[in-house]
Order: C-alpha cells, then structure tokens, then sequence
C-alpha cells in the first residue's frame, strides 16, 4: 500500500487550501494512506477531511529549529514506512523530519538550501501557479506534470450528529436564521475589519430577524465583546467556548457568513456558505475563498495589499474606507 506523509502548515486556512492537493494525491494513488504532520490546533480541521488517515501532532513553534528533537520525531516514523513525504512549507527546517524518516521520495518546493533534504526539489513559478492552492496541488504531481484544471475546490461536511452535538452544548438554538461574524484574523490586526463596523451590521441583521453568533479562537474574545457592547446584547460572543471542530459545525448552519482573511473564511468557503469576505492587508490574488458562494468585498488603493501585519503607513485606510454601506450594499441582496 502506498503511504505518504504530508508535512502540513501551520494555519488552518492554509490546511484547508491543501484538500484539493490531497484529493489529487487519492486520485494519482488509489487505495493510499495519506497521514499529516501538522500543528496540534489543525487537528480539528484534519479529522473532519476525509482523504486524511492520520493526524500526527507537530510539536515544534515558528521557527524553533530544535534539531535533536526533530531527529528523534523523525526516528520514531521510519515505523510508518512511508513511500513518499510531500513537504508544503518552504522553510529548511520543515524539511528535516522526513530526511530523518528515511523517506526515499521528499518533495517540495526548492527554498532555504533544501537540495540535501529533499531529493525532488522543484523550482517554483509564481507566474504559472498564482494561487497557493495551485502551488500545494502541483506537488501532488509527479516531477514534470501538470495539475488538471479547474481544480476541485475544498469541501467540508457536518453530519446532524455532530451539528446537533455542538447545539445543544453551547445552548444555541436554529429558531432564527443565523449570521456568523468571524472577527479575527491571526496573522495581525491590519487583516481585522474595525469592530465598530461589526458591531454596526450585527444590529442591521438582528433587525432584520437574524441571530448573530461570533465565532473565533479565545484570542478574539475581547474583540467579540466589544462587539457585542456596541448596542448588540442579543448577539452571542462564543469566541474561545469552540475547538475548531465546534467552530466548523457553527458555520455549518450559517445563513450568512462575514469574515475578515483568515481560516474561519476558507472553512465556511469549503462549507459553501454564503461568505462576505473582507479583504485589507492581504489579496484574494494569492488565497481567495474558493466558493461560488462567497463574495469578496475590497477597497482598490495603492497600498493595498501590503501583507503587513499593522498598517505601514498608520491609516488603515483599506479597512477604515470600507464602510458598513459598503458592506451591506453586498449583504443585503441575499439575505
């Protein structure tokens, strides 16, 4: 049987742009058992992926090189006798594991002096493959080919069960249509639409007879109550009472979604919810919802994007500009 090891992101929106990767690899490799090697808080989304066998914790930081340890994890899975690795970051460091491993195929992007690490190093051309998804299904190919286009967008499913099972945990109820605010956005506050904004369409949805749920890590929660004190009482702030497998069943049932670029976004764009997309810092160019349900919403000015976690230029123009007019110009046709 055909084994391969994935050596995954850290971010759970970039974990969920590899699926289409891992639906190619199935696809190539009939029958194979893919298993993933990636950060503890991923581990949500990757039981919930059914081309994933096995979910294997990385335990290492941003850039912790911890050399002896990464030896010994790799070690410990020459048991696993994997016929091939496919590493998706670019760092070196992410590409020592499965050298340790003795894996006889490493794959992966050429980065970082990896020629000794990986023995199928491929030079990357941005021009050919703009979209990171593209890039991750490339390495799903063999050295010289060529990904199928279009390629299948990411899919997510919620079984009642589980639907159900997360309800009643946190006392919520599907009496009303509900919109899901994701106000959040790990990588930094210049990807974060202001809060006043949030707050300000939470009241124009609960007019209009919406629940309106905020969902987020526990790093969100005091964004979450700002929210909720700026005139929206009714709206529930259940940022940090989710793991991620709670967070996907919640946009499962969502009428509407409203999320800055950030994880949250991609998940509800594989559930194919409506999705209200809030660009700023970042580029739907690079790693757009991939959904014919989600509308991108964006200002076009000069310094957008700039990728910065805070704006450079101490405006934030390119969210501050973005008006809840604006916003709901786009929200309001399909509620």
């Amino acid at each position: 049987m055909h084994k391969i090891l994935v050596i995954g992101p850290s971010w759970v929106g970039d974990c969920m742009l590899m699926q289409p990767m891992l639906m190619r690899l199935k696809q190539r490799h009939p029958g194979c058992l893919i298993d993933v090697l990636a950060p503890a808080w991923t581990a949500g989304l990757l039981h919930a992926l059914p081309e994933v066998n096995q979910a294997i914790v990385n335990p290492f930081g941003h850039g912790a090189l911890n050399i002896k340890e990464r030896y010994r994890l790799g070690v410990e899975l020459r048991a696993g006798q994997y016929d091939q690795a496919i590493v998706l970051p670019n760092s070196l460091k992410s590409a020592l594991i499965p050298f340790f491993a003795n894996i006889p195929l490493r794959t992966g992007f050429v980065g970082e002096l990896r020629y000794g690490l990986l023995n199928d190093a491929r030079p990357l051309n941005k021009h050919h493959l703009p979209l990171m998804v593209e890039r991750f299904a490339e390495l799903a190919e063999d050295r010289f080919g060529i990904i199928p286009r279009p390629l299948a967008n990411p899919k997510l499913s919620v079984s009642a069960a589980q639907r159900d099972t997360t309800l009643t945990k946190l006392g919520l109820t599907l009496e009303k249509p509900v919109a899901v605010f994701c106000p959040g956005a790990e990588y930094g506050p210049a990807k974060r639409w202001p809060i006043a904004y949030f707050a300000e369409i939470a009241q124009r949805l609960h007019a209009q007879g919406y629940a309106v749920w905020l969902v987020g890590s526990n790093k969100d929660r005091e964004v979450a109550e700002k929210i909720v004190a700026l005139g929206n009482p009714d709206t529930r702030n259940l940022c940090g009472s989710t793991d991620l497998s709670d967070a996907i069943a919640l946009l499962s049932v969502a009428t509407l979604v409203i999320s800055n670029d950030s994880g949250l976004m991609h998940l509800a764009a594989a559930l194919d919810r409506t999705l209200i997309a809030l660009f700023g810092s970042s580029s739907p160019e690079f790693t757009p919802p991939l959904s014919n349900s989600a509308q991108v919403v964006k200002l076009d000015i000069k310094c957008s994007p700039c990728f910065k976690r805070e704006c450079p230029l101490g405006h934030f123009n390119c969210m501050n500009h973005l008006t809840p007019d604006l916003v709901w110009q786009k929200i309001h046709p399909v509620l």
